[in-house]
């Protein structure tokens, strides 16, 4: 053990290779490490995990990435339009749901039923229901758990199994690199190679660089080092009126108690109703519904009406950059996101379609069973059609303009 660990910076800096009798056969874990060897292990898995986020070689069809759908130029969120994008072995399967941005997920805690909002660890009197996870219904808890999904999704990369992944991994021009860090005969091992695989991934997308660069105006402003518009500052405290937007209270613009600086979400699950997207093409069966938390992406709270309809909070950080919004992408621009708050329920003609008989079919893409689920804080509040909206369409204008004051520094220009 002691000579494995005087070698473990030199091998996880790519100086030398890993003793050939030192790390034990088919394992992808070293073990017991100093400060200084776990640190330059998390150098050498985010170098790894940098080169496999790339790599078209990684799917069946040769020529999807993980970046094909997470470009580093639009926030590591898709670069196109469309609602879902094509994966499968020959790019022909269409995807479910949009594609959510990888950046700013570093602090979601994993998945609980039951989230008490409360610095009282034994206070249980504000139970903020469903709260983490990662994907748009909460399934992974960790980057690598994430990782694996899209690996192995039939309408993603299209791999059929971990070992096609593995064996992609050994022709890979990096193989040496990855034997280097994880052992001689890691690819002996397939289940020990994909499941490093995923934790190189996972390490990557915890690169603060990369992925939560805290780099946007508006925390340049909150540091005190840049001024926000008279627009921009309007549609701050349009944000985070609780009569108005009420933005805030899902996407919480505060910095947080430590100081760490806000994340624009709360990990929460909600239902809102989005309109059902005819451009997806599982939609074109009647009888299909994508119902979030209880399916059928995820499997484990399956029947629990209490959750149908429930989707995860994304973060707002990076939000103007995106040219689908919501699960479904089934809006197109920014300020159609943010009037659909406004007038889901005073004006539901204007988002949702008609029926045979002329009638407004509000809340289309949601069983009326399940209408129990939605939000009803404001600003919807118990609105109804010809009510009052809560904002305004300058205040909208306001809150959209200072949405844009989110958007990394390094993103400015795409």
């Amino acid at each position: 053990m002691a000579r494995w660990k005087s070698a473990t910076f030199a091998a996880l800096a790519g100086i030398i290779p890993w003793p050939a009798d030192s790390l034990p056969a088919g394992s992808a874990s070293p073990g017991p490490m100093s400060r200084a060897e776990a640190f330059a292990r998390a150098e050498a898995l985010t170098a790894l995990g940098r080169k496999m986020f790339f790599d078209p070689s990684l799917s069946a069809s040769g020529r999807q990435a993980c970046s094909s759908c997470h470009d580093p130029n639009h926030a590591f969120g898709p670069a196109s339009a469309a609602p879902v994008e094509m994966g499968g072995p020959n790019l022909d399967r269409p995807g479910l749901r949009a594609v959510p941005s990888l950046r700013y997920l570093q602090a979601s805690p994993a998945f609980s039923e039951h989230f008490y909002d409360s610095e009282d660890e034994g206070d249980e009197s504000v139970d903020n229901g469903p709260t983490g996870g990662l994907t748009w219904d909460g399934r992974a808890d960790h980057g690598k758990d994430q990782a694996r999904i899209p690996l192995l999704s039939p309408f993603e990369m299209g791999n059929k199994d971990e070992a096609q992944v593995v064996a992609a991994l050994r022709r890979a021009p990096y193989a040496d690199a990855f034997k280097a860090t994880f052992g001689y005969d890691v690819f002996d091992h397939p289940q020990d190679a994909f499941g490093a695989a995923v934790e190189a991934l996972g390490t990557f997308e915890q690169s603060s660089q990369d992925f939560y660069p805290y780099s946007s105006r508006y925390d340049a402003f909150l540091a005190g080092k840049a001024q926000l518009t008279a627009q921009e500052l309007r549609g701050r405290a349009l944000f985070e009126d609780e009569a108005k937007g009420n933005c805030a209270s899902c996407h919480l613009s505060e910095p947080a108690n430590d100081g760490e600086p806000p994340q624009f979400t709360d990990y929460g699950l909600i239902a809102v109703a989005v309109p059902r997207n005819p451009a997806i093409p599982a939609n074109a069966d009647p009888a299909y519904f994508d119902l979030g938390l209880c399916g059928p992406l995820r499997a484990d709270f399956k029947g629990r009406a209490e959750y149908c309809g429930l989707f995860k909070t994304p973060t707002l950080r990076n939000v103007a950059l995106r040219r689908s919004f919501f699960h479904n992408g089934y809006f197109h621009t920014l300020r159609d996101a943010v009037a659909f708050y406004a007038s889901r329920d005073t004006d539901p003609g204007r988002w949702y379609p008609k029926k045979a008989d002329g009638t407004v079919d509000k809340f289309d893409d949601l069983p009326k069973a399940y209408w129990g689920n939605l939000n009803a804080d404001p600003p919807f509040n118990g609105k109804k059609p010809g009510d009052k909206p809560a904002l305004t369409d300058a205040e909208i204008d306001d809150i959209v303009a200072f949405l844009g004051t989110l958007t990394d520094a390094d993103q400015a220009g795409h």
